[in-house]
């Protein structure tokens, strides 16, 4: 990862985890990585199943070296004992944890937010319809488009407002604007401060202090956002827990704003670029997948026959089909590339004795598409996910991640693609005319290049 004298690039990294099965079989351990612990990458879904199953209350998850910084040195001073679910472990993260996963993990919680992400969505959809060219192609930067529309989702569910960020015309210093360039900065340079050389660990370099300014930012947006939204609290009549978002259900419940700021802090940063570009793959995958992008269609006419009525949860919960192309596009393109965990006891993995403190990666984006594991996995085959006949290890394909860190925004992040989905490909066919696309890593693994879809009403 060393530049000019590295044999790997870091957006080909995707292809050096694929390249170390290959080369040494199905336990790897890499070493000599500049200021980290070695890395053990298991590529075995019996073994990661062992792992994840035998792990504790607490498993530690390591993530983000550049925000575990942030929280516990730079802004000590906020985060405090309050330092969120992203990059911190042990009691810390399972008293926070138990104070925010009841609100976010309730279906009911859920099924309220299906209207505000409908409308999100109907705006971002009037948006594209306005963007095309005279050829109904949508523009080179859509791939930030998507990141916008992400963006209102998250901001509509984690601090009850829309932030502006649709609007066709937005000034360089206006909040929205500057919002989407700090999700966009801090989300696009976290694989550089966490791949190569750490220096910024030991002395604040360039890209380290945008990053920290950055953060500020975020921290800022969220205090002020839930400061409205406690003042909304006060005067606010409820009758019942139903009339409250989960933004005031937190409040509610915690009696704390900082609860409340750190929690939506952390689906702000972990949710928009993992959102976006598992939204760029999907829709570059279903216009070049047509045969398959009719089958949804033709599922979600039957289940919506009229496009004019407002979505429902149980109408988009009949959408088998189209959650299983979502699924198929996961396994084969997996948008986070692995998970991890650092042992916290010994272990024998794979016939190796492997000490605690260890970091095991679990390579999803190469384990998925093992044919050990996956019947034919070079085939896409959304039917895969409905059948019950050939080969589909439940732990070769995990996106969200497995057991008590499961990822806790899994269920918006799910009801954020089903709605665009229902919405878009009831009314257009997207195609896709140009240079195919390879994928790439940034922060997550996505379509590289200019994502020129085309929208052709239906």
């Amino acid at each position: 990862m060393v530049p000019i004298i590295g044999q790997f690039d870091i957006s080909e990294f995707a292809k050096v985890t694929k390249l170390f099965l290959e080369r040494y079989g199905r336990i790897v351990r890499l070493g000599g990585l500049i200021g980290r612990p070695d890395l053990l990458f298991v590529y075995d879904a019996d073994e990661i199943e062992r792992i994840y199953r035998r792990e504790g209350p607490t498993p530690f998850r390591p993530s983000m070296p550049c925000l575990v910084k942030y929280k516990s040195e730079v802004r000590k001073d906020f985060f405090g004992e309050l330092p969120g679910v992203v990059g911190v472990h042990g009691d810390q993260w399972r008293r926070f944890r138990s104070k925010v996963q009841r609100p976010i993990l309730q279906p009911q919680t859920v099924k309220k937010y299906v209207a505000p992400i409908e409308m999100v969505t109907e705006d971002f959809i009037k948006y594209m319809e306005n963007a095309r060219d005279e050829n109904g192609d949508l523009p080179h930067e859509f791939d930030n488009d998507i990141h916008r529309w992400s963006l209102e989702c998250i901001g509509r569910v984690a601090l009850d407002t829309r932030l502006g960020c649709l609007s066709s015309e937005l000034t360089s210093d206006s909040e929205p604007q500057r919002i989407i360039d700090a999700a966009k900065f801090a989300l696009r340079n976290v694989a550089v401060l966490e791949l190569k050389a750490p220096y910024w660990r030991y002395v604040p370099t360039p890209l380290w202090t945008k990053y920290v300014n950055n953060m500020n930012f975020f921290v800022e947006l969220c205090s002020k956002y839930i400061n409205e939204a406690l003042e909304r609290l006060k005067t606010k009549k409820v009758t019942s827990e139903n009339d409250l978002s989960l933004l005031e259900r937190v409040l509610r419940s915690e009696g704390d704003p900082k609860i409340a700021t750190v929690m939506a802090l952390d689906l702000i940063l972990v949710g928009i670029d993992t959102i976006s570009m598992a939204v760029c793959s999907i829709l570059y995958q279903a216009a070049t997948r047509l045969k398959q992008q009719e089958k949804m269609a033709e599922e979600i006419r039957r289940v919506l026959p009229d496009p004019s009525k407002p979505l429902c949860y149980s109408d988009l919960d009949k959408l088998h089909y189209t959650k299983a192309f979502v699924r198929e596009v996961f396994r084969m393109y997996s948008t986070v590339i692995g998970n991890g965990r650092t042992l916290q006891d010994d272990d024998v993995i794979c016939g190796y004795h492997i000490p605690k403190g260890v970091q095991v990666v679990f390579p999803t984006i190469v384990t998925g598409n093992m044919s050990q594991f996956v019947s034919n996995p070079e085939e896409f085959k959304p039917e895969r996910w409905l059948e019950s006949d050939g080969r589909l290890h439940p732990f070769a394909s995990l996106p969200y991640g497995f057991g008590a860190r499961i990822c806790l925004g899994r269920r918006f992040a799910d009801l954020e693609i089903q709605i665009l989905l229902a919405k878009l490909i009831r009314r257009y066919r997207l195609e896709y005319h140009h240079e195919p696309l390879d994928y790439a890593v940034t922060f997550m693994y996505a379509p590289d290049g200019p994502l020129r879809l085309r929208m052709i009403e239906r």
